[in-house]
């Protein structure tokens, strides 16, 4: 869409731009002050996944339209190592360091939708959207 917000993901300063814009867009969407906290997070969570993993990589957020219902859509992109088994990394409590395991588990679970396409040695996007009520 050509109203994309772009944010280019290389540092933790880009992940709070991309957590603000995330944010301000649900505002002018009209999401309450709970879900532009609860996309704030999952932004957070797969923004900080792309530096990781892939070092830079992109965050896009859209306003997406589902009649009668608005919503917006979150992708993060990157060209990293890519996710071996989805399945598994999905899964709660699955890490691959030294966190908690709940980065993408814990992104579907505040999500309404969320789907992850990965190559090995390719990248990885991950979409995920959020309705209005």
């Amino acid at each position: 869409m050509e109203n994309d917000i772009r944010v280019p993901i290389a540092s933790d300063a880009d992940i709070v731009i991309a957590r603000q814009q995330g944010r301000s867009l649900a505002e002018q969407l009209g999401f309450s002050s709970t879900d532009q906290t609860i996309i704030a997070t999952a932004i957070s969570e797969v923004a900080r996944n792309i530096i990781k993993f892939a070092k830079r990589g992109e965050i896009v957020l859209s306003h997406i339209a589902r009649n009668p219902t608005n919503g917006i859509m979150v992708v993060a992109r990157d060209q990293g190592p890519g996710i071996r088994d989805i399945h598994l990394a999905i899964q709660d409590g699955y890490t691959t360091g030294k966190g908690l395991g709940m980065g993408l588990p814990g992104c579907k679970r505040l999500m309404d939708e969320m789907e992850i396409k990965s190559v090995v040695g390719k990248g990885t996007q991950v979409t995920m959207k959020k309705w209005l009520p």
